[in-house]
């Protein structure tokens, strides 16, 4: 099952499990969202929405808040002495897909646990 979803004036083609980056949303990072605007849910039988599908929602969990790649824009007028440079990096929030709901249904997962870090123990010799 796919969904195209909208969000930050774009648009996505989704599954569960996908993992992508979207403009800033609101939420705390391990947090279960709905992201409300599905205008197209796939499968079996797909339903187009009008302008959105009718009680269908996708959850997602955020992963990450992080700022984008440095864009740079310079504006030169030539033999008028004239520069100017800007620039900006964008707010990006990175999601995971838990799942994708229809006819209004709540989302059952939770946000998956974290991998706790496994460290080796330092090997010792043994003394002759």
């Amino acid at each position: 099952m796919f969904a195209v979803i909208k969000t930050g004036g774009r648009q996505y083609r989704v599954v569960p499990d996908d993992v992508l980056e979207v403009g800033k949303i609101e939420g705390e990072v391990g947090s279960i969202i709905q992201l409300n605007e599905v205008l197209v849910v796939g499968g079996d039988t797909p339903v187009l929405g009008l302008p959105t599908v009718a009680g269908a929602s996708v959850a997602v969990e955020v992963l990450d808040h992080k700022r984008g790649p440095k864009v740079i824009a310079f504006k030169k007028r030539r033999r008028k002495n004239s520069r100017r440079k800007r620039g900006y990096r964008d707010e990006i929030t990175v999601l995971r897909i838990s799942e994708i709901l229809t006819d209004g249904a709540k989302p059952t997962k939770g946000p998956r646990p974290k991998r706790e870090k496994v460290v080796k123990e330092p090997v010792t010799e043994a003394a002759e």
